[in-house]
């Protein structure tokens, strides 16, 4: 079958038209990108057949970015990657290398930023097999959606000793001077900028009440530190609460609610209020301080669902939760523009240069990611076959080295041997 045979997705009245002989670009990745890249998609590959024998295929289409792109293209991040991109919607990633000596500051922010892939979507749970260094792994189960284009990463800084920071010093100087002077050290601070936006919370927030109502989970709760940082984080919240009560009103209940019924009508009629919305199926919106939330992951993390934030406490979160379910080796994510359809789902851990060419690293976060991207086309029967074959695997103990350590009498497997398992028990 020819590449004329396969084409692209497109969206149309906001829904992914997705072909049954569709077109998925991939960048293969640096450092121990390839060896997880040649495992994932033959596991890919083999959960399509099992599910739907030879009426649905990947056409994967190579595009690159990193080392690769700068050797072939001499750019680290080519335009017709991104091109590519806005125009296939769908792709899949392994990881970068951040560039060395000016240039980009990440290639992941860079793409995250140019197409605008303004959520990052990260679910964790528990696989059962994988080692965890917590007693009750398996209440982990939980989708973080973290605001992917603002906050500290915007990139808004300005060096130490700079022109630029004198001049921005001396503009807060003259202009806000209560605020220059709570600069402790002014002549040797580092300035960053921390913009967030009404926009930019209010189409994050959106889009983890529809994820929530869509796949049927109880609650969306926001991460702020507002108590300290009142006019970001706490207009964050205040934005967050605001669109749910305006858009969803029907279809949640928030603690905003519970709190002004508690002070009219006392906390009987609040909980009952409560109670009575989500045993009609609504979704509770709460919210926590960013501090205590990661305490909380920890000692009850049965209370969390859906957890919408902004980008600096999404990376804490994701990673934190990630050591309870066996490690960023086994953590998938995706970056996702939900207006414009463009989607690249990723490997979250980072290049491992002294593994490359071993064949010897965990493909999991690729294998998972990849599991994701197929949901999100909407073959779901092909995610559970992989699903299913992953669990088998991790039950049996047939382990790559960083899961294989730490589970008594587990054998331990190459690279391309852990895919090779996988396919086994599909």
């Amino acid at each position: 079958m020819s590449m004329t045979d396969y084409s692209g997705i497109s969206l149309e009245n906001d829904r992914l038209h997705v072909p049954h002989k569709v077109i998925i670009p991939f960048i293969e990745g640096d450092g121990v990108g390839p060896d997880i890249w040649h495992a994932t998609v033959r596991v890919l590959n083999a959960a399509i057949t099992a599910a739907y024998a030879q009426q649905r295929k990947i056409h994967w289409l190579e595009i690159y970015a990193g080392e690769k792109a700068k050797h072939k293209f001499d750019s680290y991040l080519p335009e017709e990657t991104l091109a590519a991109c806005r125009q296939y919607k769908i792709a899949i990633k392994g990881p970068l290398t951040t560039p060395v000596g000016g240039g980009m500051r990440s290639l992941n922010v860079a793409l995250r930023q140019t197409l605008d892939l303004y959520v990052c979507l990260r679910p964790v749970r528990w696989l059962q097999g994988t080692p965890s260094p917590v007693n009750n792994p398996a209440a982990v189960d939980m989708v973080i959606f973290r605001e992917n284009t603002e906050d500290i990463y915007a990139g808004i800084e300005f060096e130490q000793g700079s022109a630029d920071n004198a001049k921005f010093l001396q503009l807060m100087q003259t202009h806000f001077p209560e605020r220059f002077n709570k600069i402790r050290f002014p002549d040797s601070s580092g300035i960053g900028i921390k913009p967030i936006s009404q926009a930019g919370t209010e189409r994050l927030i959106r889009a983890a009440i529809k994820y929530a109502i869509t796949h049927k989970r109880k609650s969306v709760t926001l991460v702020h530190k507002g108590n300290i940082m009142k006019f970001t984080e706490g207009a964050f919240r205040n934005w967050a609460y605001a669109l749910a009560s305006n858009e969803f009103a029907e279809q949640v209940y928030t603690s905003l609610q519970w709190q002004q019924t508690k002070a009219e009508q006392g906390e009987s009629a609040a909980n009952q209020e409560q109670a009575a919305a989500l045993a009609k199926g609504c979704i509770l919106i709460k919210d926590v301080i960013a501090d205590i939330s990661l305490q909380q992951i920890l000692t009850r993390p049965e209370t969390f669902d859906v957890i919408a934030t902004m980008n600096l406490n999404g990376d804490y979160l994701s990673d934190a939760l990630a050591a309870q379910v066996g490690g960023i080796g086994m953590a998938p994510g995706g970056n996702i523009n939900y207006q414009t359809g463009i989607a690249i789902f990723e490997a979250t851990h980072g290049t491992a240069p002294k593994y490359a060419d071993l064949d010897k690293v965990n493909p999991g976060s690729l294998i998972l990611s990849g599991e994701m991207l197929l949901r999100h086309l909407g073959w779901t029967k092909a995610a559970d076959i992989l699903i299913s074959a992953l669990n088998t695997t991790l039950r049996n103990k047939q382990l790559t080295y960083d899961l294989a350590r730490l589970i008594p009498d587990a054998t331990e497997v190459k690279c391309s041997e852990f895919a090779d398992h996988i396919i086994g028990h599909m």
